[in-house]
């Protein structure tokens, strides 16, 4: 299967607004066209217009709907864009990160398809002045909590790839968090999950070092039901594995407390 067919095949609504116009872009710098239903050869840019006027949704048929269920291909796309971003945030790009995201894609999506997705990176890669802000608000209306809260979690995964978050990487993770409407409590959970100190256990929970065991408790309760695999199951199997680290991250957290506190 051809990038633009495996691309029209897995979008929903990112086919549209900035992140449909990014992703035309990075198409149309691929030497990789398809034909279209009369047999004449279509090009990237082509082939995003196409099939956001007819068989795709556009960003502006869903803006006055309820947020429509977020596709495989949808997360995937936005995830690249925001990868990208990253990865250049402190001016320079290590193999390391790179290596990390074809290596998730692998994981998750399997070599094939794995490969399609780091050619479209590369691509978008290359693309300068990407607005974070609007790429950010386009997937916090379109997109559910549960899966920007997977979104935010692979972004500092790609920070950390290379041994450390740099400040740089820190604050563009978490400029983009806010845009993507994510809390300032889930954001430090999950930015606990990544870095090594003697409170991330209270953090990941989200709850401060005197909360009583009762608290801890109903804390558990509240991020296993928010970080739960099921959460994201509309987005495929793949994704839900990928789910599962942030889940046993609360786990681990709360049984580290329970042995503090011997409970």
């Amino acid at each position: 299967m051809s990038i633009s067919k495996w691309i029209g095949a897995s979008l929903g609504w990112s086919f549209g607004g900035p992140i449909g116009a990014i992703i035309g872009l990075a198409l149309g710098s691929i030497v990789d066209a398809v034909a279209d239903g009369d047999g004449r050869v279509m090009g990237g840019e082509q082939f995003r217009r196409k099939g956001s006027k007819s068989k795709y949704k556009t960003y502006s048929d869903y803006r006055q709907r309820e947020t429509p269920q977020t596709q495989s291909g949808d997360f995937e796309v936005s995830l690249l864009i925001l990868a990208s971003l990253v990865i250049k945030a402190d001016g320079h790009q290590d193999q390391r990160e790179l290596d990390y995201v074809r290596q998730q894609f692998v994981n998750m999506y399997g070599k094939a398809r794995a490969n399609h997705a780091f050619k479209l990176f590369k691509n978008i890669n290359q693309q300068q002045n990407i607005s974070k802000r609007q790429v950010c608000m386009q997937i916090r209306q379109m997109m559910d909590h549960a899966s920007r809260l997977q979104l935010l979690h692979f972004l500092f995964g790609i920070a950390k790839a290379d041994g450390h978050v740099t400040e740089l990487e820190l604050k563009e993770i978490a400029t983009m968090s806010g845009y993507l409407g994510v809390s300032s409590r889930d954001f430090e959970s999950i930015k606990a999950m990544f870095y090594n100190s003697s409170d991330n256990a209270y953090k990941i929970l989200e709850i401060d070092k005197n909360a009583t065991v009762d608290a801890i408790k109903k804390a558990y309760r509240k991020m296993a039901k928010k970080y739960h695999p099921d959460r994201v199951m509309h987005l495929g199997k793949e994704h839900q594995l990928g789910a599962e680290e942030k889940f046993r991250q609360v786990q681990d957290a709360y049984e580290y407390l329970q042995k503090e506190h011997r409970f």
